[in-house]
């Protein structure tokens, strides 16, 4: 383990962070399951697909 994250988890144990902050990174974590659930079952409109370029050929 580096020495980095160990400071960084003892900053962590002697200021947690706020409220505030622990609510935007898991409501940020649920929007983010959400999309990768609703893109698994649902998939995405045609509107929203990328048209793949064509592949330029090699010489």
């Amino acid at each position: 383990m580096n020495w980095r994250w160990l400071l960084r988890a003892s900053m962590w144990v002697r200021r947690p962070p706020s409220a505030k902050r622990v609510k935007l990174v898991v409501g940020l974590i649920a929007v983010c399951i959400a999309v990768a659930l609703i893109e698994h079952y649902v998939g995405w409109p045609d509107w929203a697909q990328m048209d793949r370029a064509p592949r330029v050929p090699r010489f």
